[in-house]
């Protein structure tokens, strides 16, 4: 391997889109588990997260969650990305 500093990137990453929201991982990974949905109401619920219909609350989206309470982590998602579809997420310009 070399030690030189190249000064351009290896892949050119293109334009910077604004996307509103967080990503729900960077949110869940805040948190500690196992965790109640109220205390991650009280916690994170006004947190906006990224979805495919655009940027929503975290506090709207648990209303719509059955589980009420989650031992891991990976639960928690799995749950919220029952309400909220996979797919993907629109830009702040809407494209």
């Amino acid at each position: 391997m070399s030690d030189e500093d190249d000064s351009e990137p290896a892949v050119t990453l293109g334009e910077h889109t604004p996307v509103e929201g967080a990503p729900l991982a960077r949110v869940s990974s805040r948190l500690t588990w196992p965790k109640e949905r109220s205390e991650v109401d009280r916690l994170e619920g006004d947190s906006v997260i990224r979805t495919p219909a655009g940027p929503k609350e975290l506090s709207a989206v648990l209303e719509d969650v059955d589980e009420t309470y989650f031992q891991r982590r990976q639960e928690f998602e799995t749950h919220v990305r029952e309400v909220i579809g996979t797919g993907p997420v629109s830009t702040a310009d809407g494209e």
